[in-house]
């Protein structure tokens, strides 16, 4: 470049930097930290309305305690999809490592805040998130404890929501523990391999009512008290059979085994390849009824076990979750839609379940009148089901 042009450029340069510097965000400290690692996947739930459910990490990079007190989920546009309140974020937000929760970050410590946003019938989920986070900053100067930081941003995952067929045959199902605010599964991250993976964001404790409302009639640590016991679990598609396990023992009912390995955490399992990273897992089979093995092709409707009590489980129940790879934990869990099935009726809460479970009392049901019939959904939390042919 001849040097009268080089000299021109630089005057030009020059002449930029004092615009250049205007249109630089201000630097300032940012003792919250936010992001998120998976992008929601939208998927109906038997609502009939679009879900979005995702983990938003927070960290607290500051020497003083950090106290959440709202939290706005944002569209890309701006608009407030959902607000949580710092009573709400009490029961959301659960420091790493630990499964209880707290609206009270302490300092140098990071959180998981589980969110669930529900979107008005008949509107679809926006392309990006953000979230605008409001806390109460101890470490901060004086006059400035109250910070608000927007952060978080992330584009929503477009990924075909995969639609399967039901686990299992017959009525009076109950949904427990599913999607998308029940704390056992959606809140299980764990950390396996180097990575934090919530493989159980989407699972479901299917556990099943008799006529008379009960989960179990007998005695409370005999198997087969409980209506589910020995169930035919179901291929839910067409599929190849990726791996099972076949050899652990009947677990007694009513309370959890002690020093189950990771490995056997699941009990006798069947893991399905459903195609384009989508795998779905069948926990706590009964031992030596497996009727399927690893390399098999199995049919939509095949029957792969029955359900049983194995692994580290409290009662009788098929657990069912969907995964992006084989493994049931080292992976991230998937929304699915069940192509077709009724809700019949409603529990009052998974208090009211868990002490069904605990004591073999009627659980007291709200019957839904006509049954509502669900096409394409993920069956949500605390419902009962009834899957016909």
């Amino acid at each position: 470049m001849p040097l009268t042009a080089k000299i021109l450029a630089t005057l030009t340069l020059l002449a930029l930097l004092p615009t250049l510097a205007s249109a630089q965000t201000p630097e300032k400290i940012t003792p919250l930290m936010l992001e998120v690692h998976d992008p929601p996947i939208p998927f109906l739930g038997s609502d009939s309305r679009t879900h979005l459910v995702y983990e938003l990490e927070l960290k607290n990079f500051s020497s003083g305690n950090l106290t959440v007190e709202q939290v706005e989920i944002l569209s890309g546009t701006g608009a407030v999809l959902q607000t949580f309140n710092q009573q709400e974020i009490a029961t959301r937000l659960q420091p790493a490592g630990r499964r209880d929760s707290t609206a009270v970050m302490p300092p140098s410590t990071l959180a998981l805040l589980f969110i669930h946003v529900t979107m008005p019938e008949g509107q679809t989920a926006p392309a990006r998130l953000a979230q605008r986070v409001h806390v109460r900053a101890e470490a901060a100067p004086p006059g400035q404890q109250e910070i608000t930081e927007t952060g978080g941003d992330v584009t929503v995952d477009t990924q075909p929501v995969v639609v399967i067929g039901p686990p299992l045959r017959g009525a009076n199902y109950i949904s427990a523990d599913s999607c998308c605010d029940a704390t056992r599964h959606t809140r299980a991250a764990l950390p396996v391999n180097g990575r934090v993976w919530l493989a159980q964001r989407y699972a479901v404790d299917w556990e099943q009512l008799d006529d008379a409302n009960r989960i179990y009639h007998g005695s409370s640590t005999d198997p087969n008290s409980y209506t589910i016991f020995g169930k035919e679990a179901i291929a839910v598609a067409d599929a190849k059979v990726v791996s099972v396990i076949d050899n652990l023992p009947e677990q007694m009912p009513g309370q959890y085994p002690t020093n189950i390995s990771i490995d056997q955490a699941d009990g006798n399992s069947v893991v399905l390849d459903l195609g384009e990273n989508h795998y779905a897992v069948y926990a706590h089979l009964q031992p030596g009824k497996m009727r399927v093995h690893p390399g098999d092709t199995v049919k939509r409707g095949q029957v792969l076990g029955l359900v049983g009590n194995t692994g580290n489980s409290v009662a009788p129940h098929l657990h069912f979750h969907v995964v992006s790879n084989p493994s049931p934990l080292a992976a991230n869990g998937l929304p699915y839609e069940i192509d077709h099935f009724e809700v019949t009726a409603a529990t009052p809460g998974t208090a009211a379940f868990d002490q069904a479970e605990e004591k073999g009392t009627p659980l007291a049901i709200t019957p839904l009148t006509p049954p509502r019939h669900v096409t394409n959904g993920l069956p949500l939390d605390q419902l009962i089901i009834s899957f016909q042919p």
